[in-house]
């Protein structure tokens, strides 16, 4: 058993989640459907966004903010920001921009969140 926080609507609904003895996973406390994928989720594959930075090189600005264009494991987590920490870019770069390709082999590249010409 294990006990989440919903974070998908303002609800914050309080959610509980058991795997049965045949391996199905109930979830209970959800306020609506989405709280039950998001529960389940949760449970057996954990996601997250990453925000973070990166160094400037060449630039009064030092650091640079990224984001990831989708979720990586939570597993991998702290080993994707360490290679984040790693990276230092040099301008110009633009919003958008990849900074880091396929971070940590989770197929999710980091992006660039601002334009430094």
């Amino acid at each position: 058993m294990a006990e989440y926080t919903c974070i998908v609507c303002p609800l914050s609904c309080h959610l509980t989640v058991s795997e049965g003895q045949d391996g199905t996973i109930s979830v209970s406390g959800n306020g609506c459907k989405r709280g039950e994928e998001h529960g389940k989720n949760e449970y057996l594959n954990p996601m997250r966004m990453i925000t973070s930075t990166v160094a400037v090189l060449n630039r009064d600005e030092k650091r640079l903010a990224v984001i990831s264009r989708g979720e990586v494991p939570k597993a991998k987590l702290t080993e994707c920001l360490e290679e984040i920490y790693r990276t230092a870019v040099k301008a110009p770069i633009s919003c958008g921009d990849i900074v880091l390709k396929d971070v940590c082999h989770t197929g999710v590249d980091i992006v660039s969140t601002a334009t430094l010409e």
